[in-house]
C-alpha cells in the first residue's frame, strides 16, 4: 500500500477488477492515470454502442409492419441479439470520509521532555532526550525499526515506564493509535458495541453515523471484531478516536492495515487537524507534506530536521555524498598514476560502444512503434464505422485488445523518448 515504493521499484502494475485482470507496463502512479484513460475509452465506446442500439431499434419500430423491408428487420433484430454490451469498470469508491473533532483549547506548550531513558536491561534504546513541542506542530518519527519510535510514542501517552520527565501543557488530551491497536479491540464484542460501550454525551447518538463515515453499515454493524479483517479493524480503531476530542494525536504506524483510497482519506483528515500531531511512519508518500518537522531515531539518540519528509531525505542524502566524495578524496590520494591518455582513450571506446548500441535500440523501437501504428489505424477505421466491418466482433474483447495496444505503443515511444 505504499504509492512512493510501489512508484521506485516497481515497472508493471496488475489491477484485479470486476473479474477481470488488467496489466500494465508501469508503475502505481501512472497506473492510476491510464486506468483512467482505460475507463474514458470504455464509456466513449459504451455510448456510441447505445447510439448504434437506439438507431437499429428505431429501423425496426419504423419498418416492423411493411412486407417490403421484413428482411432487412430480421437483420437487424439478429444483430442486436448478437451484439456484446459494452461494460464500464466500476471503480470501487467506498473510501471513508470524516474529519477529527475541533482540537480543545490548550496552553502554547503542548509536551515537554526533560532528560527521558529507557534500557531493557543492559540494553539502551533511549538516552537523555529533550524535546519541547509547541501547540499545533506537526512531526514526524522516522527510522528503522528497533531505534526506538515506539516506545518514545508510548513513553508520551504513559503507557510506559522510564527514566525522566514528561510534562503535558495545560489541558492537553491525547488520542493514542497504537501500532497494534486492532490487537487492543474486545474480539468478542460487534462493531457497534465497541463504539457504543465507551461513547458519552452526544456522541451517544451519533455511533451509527460516525460507523457509516468509515464503511460500517447495514449488517456489518453486528459483526464481532473477531471476524474482521485487519483493514476494518484499522478503520474501526480510527472510528473510535473520534469518540473524544482531543488536541494531541500521537499516531504509530495508522497506515498499515489501510488501503491506498483509505490513506489520502486519513492524510486529508490530519491535513485539516488544528491540534499537535506525532506520527510514526514509514510510509514516505502519506508523510510527504504532512508534517513540518522530522525527528531521526539512532537509538540511543534522536536528530532534529526541520522540514518534511522529502527535505529530511534530501538532507540525508547531501549528508551522505558528502562523507563519501570525503573518503573517495582520500582513496584518490593513494591512487596510482594512471595516464590520462589511456584514460581518455578507455573513455572514447566505451562512448562508442554506448553510441552504437544506442542506435540500434532506437531503430528497432522505431520498427516496433510504426507497426503498431498500423495496427491502431485499422482499428480506428473500425471503431469509428463499425456497420462497414461486419467480419470484425466488436465487443469487450475488441476494447481490451485496442486499449493493450494503445498501451503497449506507449510504453514504446516512452522509452523511445
Amino acid at each position: 500500500h505504499d504509492r512512493a515504493f510501489l512508484d521506485h521499484i516497481t515497472v508493471r502494475t496488475i489491477e484485479i477488477s470486476g473479474g477481470k485482470i488488467y496489466d500494465y507496463k508501469c508503475a502505481y502512479s501512472e497506473f492510476v492515470e491510464r486506468r483512467e484513460e482505460r475507463i474514458d475509452m470504455q464509456k466513449a465506446a459504451f455510448d456510441n454502442q447505445q447510439r448504434e442500439i437506439k438507431e437499429i431499434e428505431a429501423f425496426i419500430e419504423r419498418f416492423r409492419y411493411k412486407a417490403t423491408k421484413a428482411k432487412q428487420v430480421q437483420s437487424r433484430v439478429k444483430q442486436l441479439e448478437k451484439m456484446d454490451i459494452v461494460e464500464i469498470d466500476d471503480r470501487d469508491k467506498s473510501v471513508m470520509h470524516f474529519k477529527f473533532p475541533p482540537a480543545p483549547h490548550s496552553g502554547k506548550v503542548t509536551l515537554e521532555l526533560n532528560h527521558i531513558s529507557k534500557s531493557y536491561g543492559e540494553k539502551n534504546i533511549l538516552n537523555d532526550i529533550n524535546l519541547l513541542i509547541p501547540r499545533g506542530e506537526k512531526i514526524a518519527f522516522v527510522g528503522r525499526n528497533g531505534e526506538g519510535k515506539t516506545t518514545l510514542a508510548k513513553i508520551i501517552c504513559g503507557v510506559l515506564d522510564h527514566t525522566g520527565e514528561v510534562k503535558l501543557g495545560h489541558e492537553v488530551k491525547i488520542g493514542y493509535y497504537a501500532q497494534n491497536q486492532q490487537d487492543m479491540l474486545d474480539p468478542e464484542k460487534t462493531v457497534f458495541e465497541t463504539l457504543d460501550d465507551v461513547a458519552t454525551g452526544d456522541m451517544r447518538v451519533k455511533v451509527k453515523s460516525l460507523l457509516g463515515a468509515f464503511l460500517f453499515s447495514g449488517e456489518t454493524i453486528d459483526k464481532k471484531v473477531k471476524v474482521l479483517s485487519g483493514g476494518e479493524k484499522a478503520r474501526l480503531s480510527l472510528a473510535k478516536m473520534l469518540l473524544f476530542p482531543t488536541n494531541l494525536l500521537v499516531l504509530d504506524e495508522p497506515t498499515n492495515h489501510l488501503d491506498m483510497l483509505s490513506k489520502d482519506i486519513l492524510k486529508s483528515a490530519l491535513l485539516q487537524f488544528d491540534g499537535t500531531l506525532i506520527v510514526v511512519s514509514h510510509d514516505r508518500d502519506f508523510l510527504q507534506g504532512l508534517t513540518t518537522k522530522v525527528y531521526e531515531f539512532r537509538k540511543p539518540h534522536i536528530k532534529e530536521y526541520i522540514g518534511d519528509i522529502y527535505d529530511f531525505l534530501e538532507e540525508k542524502r547531501l549528508k551522505e555524498l558528502d562523507d563519501l566524495n570525503r573518503k573517495q578524496k582520500v582513496q584518490q590520494q593513494a591512487a596510482p598514476v594512471v595516464s590520462q591518455n589511456k584514460i581518455d582513450y578507455e573513455a572514447k571506446k566505451a562512448d562508442d560502444r554506448e553510441k552504437r548500441r544506442v542506435e540500434k535500440e532506437i531503430k528497432k523501437l522505431e520498427e516496433q512503434i510504426d507497426a503498431m501504428e498500423k495496427e491502431l489505424a485499422v482499428l480506428d477505421e473500425v471503431m469509428a464505422n463499425p456497420a462497414a466491418h461486419p467480419e470484425v466482433k466488436v465487443d469487450d474483447n475488441f476494447y481490451w485488445s485496442y486499449g493493450k495496444k494503445k498501451e503497449d505503443l506507449q510504453y514504446l515511444i516512452d522509452n523511445w523518448g
